[in-house]
C-alpha cells in the first residue's frame, strides 16, 4: 500500500513538471464583492433622485448661475415628471431657475434602459438561510412542545416581519440615469445614477424598450 501510495506520489510530480496545473485556454470568471444597487419603482423614488441631483449641482455651480432643465422627451413619463422635480428641487435648494434657455446654464438628463437575456441567479441576502434554519428549527421544537398548531405560525411571521422589508425581487433590466449642466460647449457637471427598475415599467423611461413582434413579409399572394 505504501508503495503504491509512493509511486502516484513520484507520478503526479512528473506530470506537473510536464503541464503547468496553474493554467487555461481562457480566464476564469469571479465574482465582485458583495455591493448593493437601489431598485427604482415609485414616483417617489424620482423625487429622491431630484433631490440628490439638486445637492450636487449647487455644490458644483453654486446658486448664482441661472439654470433652465430641459423638458426631453414630452412622451416619456419619466422625462415629463423628472424635468418637474428636478426644477423644485433646485428652486427649493435657491437656484436660479428660468423659464427659457436663454442666459442660463442648460440642465438636462438622458436615460439608458439595459436588458439582461441571460443573466446569473443572485444570491439571497447574507443570513437569509441561517434565518429560515433557525425558524425551522423553532418550528420542530414547537411541534414536539405547544398543544396549539396554530401557534407553529409565530416563528415563520417574526421571520417575515425581521426580513420583508429588506427582501426587493430581483430584475433583469436597469437605467442608467446621466444628468447634466452645460453651458457654451462646457459641461459644468455631470452625474451618472444606475437603478434597477421593473421590466413592466421599462416604457416609462424610453418607449423604444417596449418589446414589438416581429412581422416577416413575403411577396407571395
Amino acid at each position: 500500500m505504501v508503495k503504491k501510495i509512493i509511486v502516484l506520489g513520484a507520478t503526479a510530480s512528473i506530470l506537473t513538471g510536464c503541464f503547468q496545473a496553474n493554467t487555461a485556454q481562457s480566464p476564469l470568471p469571479s465574482t465582485y464583492p458583495i455591493s448593493q444597487q437601489q431598485k427604482m419603482q415609485a414616483a417617489h423614488h424620482w423625487n429622491v433622485l431630484a433631490e440628490h441631483e439638486a445637492k450636487l449641482i449647487a455644490g458644483s455651480v453654486g446658486n448664482s448661475m441661472p439654470l433652465h432643465v430641459s423638458g426631453g422627451d414630452a412622451s416619456q413619463v419619466f422625462y415629463q415628471g423628472y424635468a418637474n422635480l428636478l426644477t423644485s428641487q433646485l428652486v427649493q435648494n435657491g437656484a436660479t431657475v428660468l423659464t427659457t434657455a436663454h442666459g442660463a446654464a442648460n440642465v438636462s438628463f438622458e436615460v439608458n434602459v439595459v436588458k439582461h437575456t441571460d443573466k446569473d441567479s443572485v444570491r439571497a441576502p447574507v443570513g437569509t438561510w441561517s434565518l429560515l434554519t433557525a425558524g425551522v428549527a423553532v418550528a420542530a421544537h414547537a411541534i414536539d412542545k405547544w398543544t396549539t398548531p396554530a401557534k407553529l405560525l409565530i416563528p415563520a411571521a417574526v421571520g417575515a416581519d425581521v426580513t420583508s422589508g429588506n427582501w426587493v425581487k430581483d430584475s433583469n433590466v436597469e437605467v442608467i440615469i446621466t444628468t447634466t449642466v452645460t453651458q457654451q460647449n462646457r459641461i459644468l457637471h455631470s452625474s451618472s445614477n444606475i437603478y434597477y427598475i421593473n421590466g413592466g415599467d421599462a416604457s416609462h423611461y424610453a418607449p423604444s424598450a417596449i418589446s414589438t413582434k416581429s412581422v416577416t413579409l413575403t411577396d407571395q399572394e
